[in-house]
C-alpha cells in the first residue's frame, strides 16, 4: 500500500525513525496530571481529580482529538503511542489528543495537544462534533475538531513512537488489520465514525 505504512510494513531502511529524545523530564508522573471531571452529559461539574484516579473509578471526564490532514485532504497523520503511555501504550492512533486540563476548554485544549504531540501550530480547527467514549474504566466525552497542514510535523518523543502520513484507503486497512496494526479503541471509535460521514473521501 505504498511507502506510508507504518513500521511493521516497511522495510528497515525506509522507515521513519523518531527525533532524538531531548524532552526534559517530567515534573511529575503521568498518573499525578489533575484533570477536569465532566458530568454524563458532557458538562464540566468543577471538580478535579489526578488522572490515574480517573482511570481507575472510571470518572467522567472529557478529551479532545485533532485528526490532522494534508491541505488537499487526500491523506491523514497515522502515529503509534510510545509504550509508556497510560492507556493503550503501543497502538496505533489518528488523532492527536488528551484530556482536557482543569479551567481548559475543550478547543483551547486541542490547540494545545496539536502544537505538544505533532508540533504543529497557528492553523484553524474545525469542530467535527462530539462523541461519548466508554471503556468502563475509561469514560469521556470526546471533543473532536480536523486541522489541514502540511507539517513539518515534529513528534513529542514522551507520546508518539513512530508518525507517517497515509491515504484515506490506508487508514481503512490499517483499521481492518488489528492483529497486525492495534489501535486505540477510543482512536478507532472516532476513526470509524469520521469515515462514515461525509468527508472521508478515498
Amino acid at each position: 500500500m505504498g511507502d506510508n505504512l507504518p513500521p511493521s510494513d516497511l522495510p528497515d531502511d525506509e522507515r521513519v525513525q523518531p527525533p532524538p529524545k531531548s524532552n526534559p523530564k517530567p515534573l511529575s508522573e503521568p498518573g499525578d496530571e489533575l484533570v477536569a471531571l465532566y458530568d454524563e452529559h458532557a458538562r464540566p461539574t468543577g471538580e478535579v481529580a489526578p488522572r490515574s484516579v480517573v482511570y481507575r473509578d472510571g470518572l467522567w471526564h472529557a478529551a479532545t482529538g485533532v485528526l490532522l490532514r494534508s491541505t488537499d485532504g487526500e491523506r491523514v497523520y497515522l502515529h503509534r503511542r510510545t509504550e509508556t503511555k497510560l492507556i493503550h501504550a503501543g497502538a496505533y492512533d489518528c488523532w492527536a489528543g488528551g484530556v482536557v486540563d482543569p479551567g481548559e476548554t475543550p478547543h483551547a485544549a486541542a490547540v494545545r495537544e496539536l502544537a505538544e504531540e505533532l508540533g504543529v501550530r497557528d492553523v484553524p480547527l474545525r469542530s467535527l462534533g462530539r462523541y461519548v467514549y466508554d471503556g468502563g474504566t475509561v469514560r469521556y466525552h470526546a471533543f473532536v475538531y480536523e486541522a489541514f497542514s502540511d507539517g513539518p510535523v515534529t513528534w513529542q518523543a514522551s507520546e508518539v513512537a513512530w508518525g507517517g502520513w497515509v491515504t484515506v484507503a490506508e487508514l481503512r486497512a490499517i483499521l481492518a488489520d488489528p492483529v497486525g496494526h492495534p489501535f486505540a479503541p477510543d482512536g478507532r471509535l472516532g476513526a470509524e465514525l469520521w469515515l462514515a460521514g461525509p468527508d472521508a473521501s478515498d
